[in-house]
């Protein structure tokens, strides 16, 4: 079993990466991705997107990271797929399952779910232009509207030749509404010979061995459960090794959002204090601690507000449980 850390844009940057890598479990990490146009990037916009290039291509913790790309136009994403593969990028991972309407009416994303032939035409392409030993994966979604086209897309993707392709078991139009269809990736499991991967909805080490069952892959993709329980990857390895496993408390999770806010990408700061409300968000599923620390900071404006409530907060905690351990001994 592999256990590959999803692309999520607004989130999952390279300090994530690199604290979420470090906790283990993770056999692959793919950058947010970059949005491809009709021109050649500079190296410098690979190098924001993941600064592990300089480092061979890996997380702190040994973990590579693959650049995700997005976009319409084959001979463009060939090109930029070129690039990213000269300036250091260990595999190329191309995005056909982003659900934003801003992508998609940009001609990125899901929109191509609709056009088997284009997504071919892209993994071709890309596949033509990097090195035989470069690999070249594909994330989709079921397809649009529906999965009428998924076995024309899956067998189109490993045609053209993918390394391997991940399907986030919903269409664009379920978004992320539960449940995932991970029943409906058995046919394509059946059909391909390429690694099958599958994503969606996993948020526990239980749901994960009911995805590997319904799916009959081996392989899987954590997104929005490893941002909910930081730890999920090795939980899951622990659970499926009938090992024993101590959960992350909610004060370690502390420490990763204090750790978390002063490594922020900066590109943007106005954008930045968003970072950790989204993560923030994310805990609540999983800590309640997370719930009402989100009301108390969820209007704040800077990193540097955000930073010092996170610190008050455990101080008052430490506080009550200083006043309840005097009171029980009292």
């Amino acid at each position: 079993m592999r256990i590959l850390l999803a692309p999520m844009e607004g989130v999952v940057d390279y300090t994530m990466r690199d604290m979420l890598t470090r906790l283990g479990g993770f056999d692959r990490c793919v950058t947010e991705f970059v949005r491809i146009t009709q021109q050649k990037l500079p190296a410098r916009v690979f190098y924001r997107y993941c600064p592990e290039l300089r480092a061979g291509g890996k997380t702190p913790a040994g973990t590579p990271v693959y650049v995700q790309l997005l976009g319409g136009d084959p001979a463009y994403m060939a090109l930029n797929a070129r690039k990213a593969e000269q300036v250091g990028a260990p595999g190329i991972d191309l995005n056909f399952g982003c659900p934003s309407k801003t992508v998609n009416r940009n001609d990125g994303g899901s929109a191509l779910l609709r056009e088997p032939e284009r997504v071919h035409s892209i993994v071709a392409a890309v596949r033509a232009a990097v090195s035989p030993t470069t690999p070249v994966t594909a994330k989709i979604r079921l397809g649009f509207h529906d999965a009428s086209l998924l076995m024309d897309i899956a067998t189109g993707v490993e045609a053209a030749g993918a390394t391997e392709l991940c399907i986030h078991a919903r269409t664009r139009k379920d978004g992320y509404k539960p449940p995932a269809h991970w029943h409906q990736l058995a046919q394509v499991r059946a059909a391909l010979t390429i690694p099958l991967i599958v994503n969606g909805e996993i948020w526990s080490p239980a749901d994960a061995q009911r995805a590997q069952q319904e799916s009959g892959c081996i392989d899987l993709m954590l997104g929005r459960g490893s941002l909910c329980r930081p730890d999920l990857a090795p939980a899951i390895r622990a659970a499926q090794q009938q090992a024993a496993y101590t959960a992350l408390s909610w004060e370690q999770v502390r420490h990763m959002l204090l750790e978390y806010i002063p490594n922020i990408p900066l590109d943007n700061p106005k954008f930045a204090p968003n970072r950790v409300k989204q993560w923030l968000n994310y805990l609540r599923r999983q800590y309640p601690e997370a719930e009402v620390l989100f009301q108390q900071l969820k209007r704040l404006k800077t990193l540097a507000e955000i930073d010092g409530s996170l610190r008050d907060f455990g101080s008052i905690r430490l506080q009550e449980e200083n006043y309840e351990r005097r009171s029980i001994t009292g």
